[in-house]
């Protein structure tokens, strides 16, 4: 039973939080991605037909009807994506990022489309307030003082590495959990199970090392050098483009649309098979290139650790999923970056560019940018979080 605490501006304070949730969402991956907009999927090969679901639930409603001949200009190809040249390809997986904005609409509440979308995001995002965030409610700042006061005595870096513990149990675990557990409850119901707990942890581990990032032993300290501070701003850019592409229809994210496992086949599965790794290799290299601590370098490398389990789970996955499909890809494509290309077991299509420039990524861009830019406040939300829990 909670207590009741006062908080001193506690409105400020979980308004700040939610700024630091929306981080969490734009950096776990596949069930916590808020950075675009629902990707109408294409699947393509004989095993991939029929089986998506549409985002209009059937509702006459439209974002908007217009003809896509009649749109012109370079901003077309945000509104419906090109397919590029894959005659060279399998045609087993799908065509990762596939975007047409006239299969979108708000929909009825309840259906498929948008309206039911920010429902549900307001309620998993409420609950997590309620019952994680707000101190005289939720349990998160319980949590975290359990570990600092009675498993770590104090030693951050023992927190942040039960962090490093805890948080890839549950998340690989409920993710390894997922065709057992969408058979007892559904797909839907599974995915909220998996979410909510992912995103809780996830919370918590990011207000505290934002709290703890220059704690433990200064090994360097560059941050004055300019060249230093654009490179990892560059590298940690670019570390947003490796997303994995089931992140990108924020639909199935929130389990709008029924979540499925996919296999894909285009887009950035081309450079790696594993963006998700790649990306949060860079996005640790530029943090700590910028926070040169030892309790950065330890978040960093459980991070990373996780990640690279993530890369065997994941592959382990697909191959029950899709067996001789996804070896077919999985021969095809490489973790190391470009490395099946280089070997010449991947070639590009002559206008690769079109899995490139696509509406999820464009916006991807914006999104990092912004959180770019939202970094002070981010810093005041952690600050707030743990000052006044």
């Amino acid at each position: 039973m909670r207590t009741g605490r006062a908080m001193p501006s506690g409105a400020a304070s979980t308004a700040a939080a939610f700024l630091l949730l929306l981080a969490t969402l734009l950096r776990q991956a596949p069930a916590s991605a808020f950075v675009t907009p629902s990707t109408a999927r294409r699947a393509v090969g004989r095993h991939h037909d029929g089986g998506l679901t549409r985002g209009d639930g059937g509702s006459p409603s439209r974002l908007r009807s217009s003809d896509p001949a009649q749109i012109d200009g370079p901003l077309s190809i945000l509104t419906k994506s090109r397919e590029s040249d894959r005659s060279n390809d399998l045609m087993l997986g799908e065509d990762a990022g596939a975007y047409d904005f006239d299969d979108e609409s708000w929909g009825e509440l309840g259906e498929s489309g948008w309206l039911t979308f920010f429902a549900a995001v307001a309620t998993i995002l409420t609950a997590v307030a309620v019952l994680w965030i707000y101190p005289p409610t939720g349990y998160g700042d319980d949590f975290v003082n359990f570990l600092e006061n009675d498993v770590a005595h104090g030693n951050p870096h023992l927190v942040t590495l039960a962090f490093g513990i805890i948080f890839p149990i549950v998340h690989s675990g409920l993710a390894s959990l997922r065709p057992l557990g969408e058979k007892i409850v559904g797909a839907r119901i599974w995915r909220v199970i998996f979410a909510f707990p992912s995103l809780c942890l996830a919370f918590s581990w990011i207000v505290y090392f934002i709290s703890h990032a220059h704690d433990g032993i200064q090994f360097y300290d560059i941050r004055s050098i300019g060249w230093v501070h654009s490179l990892a701003w560059v590298t940690n850019f670019l570390s947003f483009l490796f997303l994995y592409p089931s992140v990108y229809n924020l639909k199935e994210v929130a389990a709008v649309e029924k979540p499925k496992v996919h296999l894909w086949e285009t887009g950035v599965i081309r450079i790696t098979r594993h963006p998700q790794y790649v990306g949060q290799v860079m996005w640790s290299a530029a943090h700590l290139a910028m926070v040169g601590t030892s309790f950065t370098a330890l978040t960093m490398a459980l991070l990373i650790g996780h990640h690279y389990f993530a890369c065997w789970n994941g592959d382990r996955r697909l191959e029950d999923q899709y067996g001789e499909d996804f070896l077919k890809i999985k021969e095809r494509t490489s973790v190391v970056p470009f490395k099946a290309i280089v070997e010449g077991r991947q070639v590009l299509p002559p206008d690769y560019w079109k899995e490139l420039v696509r509406a999820p990524l464009v916006l991807i861009s914006v999104g990092t940018i912004g959180a770019y830019f939202a970094h002070p406040f981010m810093q005041a939300g952690a600050a707030l979080s743990t000052n006044t829990g």
